[in-house]
């Protein structure tokens, strides 16, 4: 249909990435149209309709100049195809699609947006925004080529007009990143634009009554999306735990006050939280599936890689189908609230805590002793003016006074109880192992519940003063 002649493109200016300003050279290829528009627009047989679109020719990957460019320089827009003359045929508005499903191929933005016309409107697919110039259609597509779509028209119904042409349908993608198949409805409004066919409107939306069905689920792979974060967790790095949120995510973390209800937010929290290098496991699961939302909310239980330590936690997390898959739209993460009632302890419980101090003291072991204290102790002794206020200055008082081989016996005992925290304040003798000696003193101990045991965290031993004044 059409014989073949050079055509010399003039050399354009492209701003790249950094502005900076790159000569892309003459190149000549061989085009000519004898008839219309269809050297540009690849042969597409009606028939072909309802089967899967196949890779361009070279050709027609030429009219990208992507032979050229792809893998180099990042370019703004593309070199012009061949130019329209007269009129065009269904045919050649159908091979429009293919051109456009070739820029998909490339997986550069800048390439699919290079088909859109200088004043485009582009309403996609699972986007609210309407694009509607260059910047805002690539930046559409920068999100969608990770997918790594190609398109196939199912069913479609050609019109056109005079210096304009639409094609309207069903069409169907396959994802190459994960396999999906997604069917929608488009719309192509095609203009002539300095003799180039270009897309001036692109209307693309889901399949009603998939919407009103729901995006199917069962209640084995609502629980699965667990699996997902928790494997994003075993990466350490905040920007793929981030990612796994929807694109309006809230997450109440477990330890932080401050709701987080964007991505930097969310990813400054797991910044610290990775830390710990913590891997997850469900205790308890109760699953709930709405229309394309579903819910997983239970016990769950944290390793953390970095210490050893198991933490358990209640947790709601609430799943929305965003961009073809399901994120975190909320997720909410509390300690166990038993743990933070008060740690049952009778008065003669308390009484006997001293007998642990006692048996640390028969140990002879100035850090036996000084382990019985809790992380930030006072200690008030009875033979030194200086407070000892850490696990050092704690230790080094016994280092003396068990030079002495002291054993002590409470005399006179009263006991408090509160909220994880108990008090002991009497009277008690020692006999001193080394001297034989007996002194009274005393004594007032503060225990608190850390770490889950009972630890001294004040303690106050003081002369009997009646014998001193």
């Amino acid at each position: 249909r059409y014989h073949l002649h050079f055509i010399q493109f003039i050399s354009f200016d492209v701003t790249d990435l950094n502005q900076s300003i790159m000569k892309i050279s003459s190149t000549a290829i061989a085009l000519s149209f004898a008839y219309g528009a269809s050297a540009f627009a690849p042969s597409v047989n009606p028939s072909r309709i309802g089967t899967p679109s196949t890779a361009a020719s070279s050709t027609e990957l030429d009219l990208f100049f992507m032979n050229t460019l792809k893998h180099k320089r990042a370019v703004s827009k593309v070199n012009k195809p061949a130019r329209v003359k007269d009129s065009i045929s269904e045919q050649e508005v159908r091979g429009l699609f293919e051109l456009w499903n070739s820029a998909l191929a490339t997986g550069d933005s800048r390439v699919v947006a290079a088909r859109y016309s200088k004043n485009p409107v582009l309403l996609p697919t699972v986007k609210d925004d309407p694009r509607t110039d260059y910047d805002s259609v690539k930046d559409y597509f920068d999100t969608f080529l990770l997918k790594k779509p190609q398109g196939t028209i199912l069913d479609g119904k050609v019109h056109i007009g005079d210096g304009w042409a639409t094609d309207m349908g069903i069409y169907e993608f396959t994802m190459g990143a994960t396999g999906d198949k997604v069917k929608a409805r488009y719309t192509y409004n095609y203009v002539q634009e300095d003799g180039v066919w270009k897309i001036q409107h692109h209307h693309s939306s889901v399949m009603p009554e998939a919407v009103d069905m729901g995006k199917p689920i069962t209640p084995d792979e609502v629980r699965g999306l667990f699996h997902l974060w928790n494997d994003a967790l075993a990466t350490l790095d905040p920007t793929k735990v981030a990612a796994r949120y929807a694109e309006k995510g809230v997450l109440l973390p477990t330890v932080s006050d401050n709701a987080r209800t964007d991505f930097h937010s969310i990813r400054e929290y797991f910044v610290n939280f990775l830390q710990l290098k913590p891997q997850g496991e469900i205790l308890e699961s109760h699953v709930t599936i709405g229309n394309n939302w579903c819910q997983d909310a239970g016990i769950y239980e944290f390793t953390m890689g970095a210490t050893g330590k198991k933490v358990k936690g209640r947790y709601s997390f609430v799943y929305v189908f965003e961009d073809g898959e399901w994120k975190i739209s909320h997720h909410h993460s509390s300690v166990m609230p038993e743990p933070t009632m008060p740690q049952a302890i009778t008065e003669e419980e308390v009484r006997n805590l001293f007998q642990l101090w006692n048996s640390a003291l028969a140990t002879e072991d100035a850090d036996v002793v000084a382990s019985r204290y809790s992380k930030n102790a006072v200690l008030l002794p009875t033979v030194s003016d200086v407070p000892r206020t850490s696990y050092d200055l704690i230790q080094d008082y016994f280092v003396g006074f068990l030079k002495k081989k002291p054993q002590g016996e409470i005399l006179e005992s009263n006991v408090t109880i509160g909220h994880n925290w108990c008090q002991d304040a009497g009277i008690y003798e020692f006999t001193m192992g080394a001297t034989g000696d007996k002194v009274k003193g005393r004594y007032s101990f503060v225990y608190v519940y850390e770490d889950g045991q009972w630890k001294i965290a004040h303690h106050h031993s003081s002369v009997m003063p009646e014998s001193i004044l």
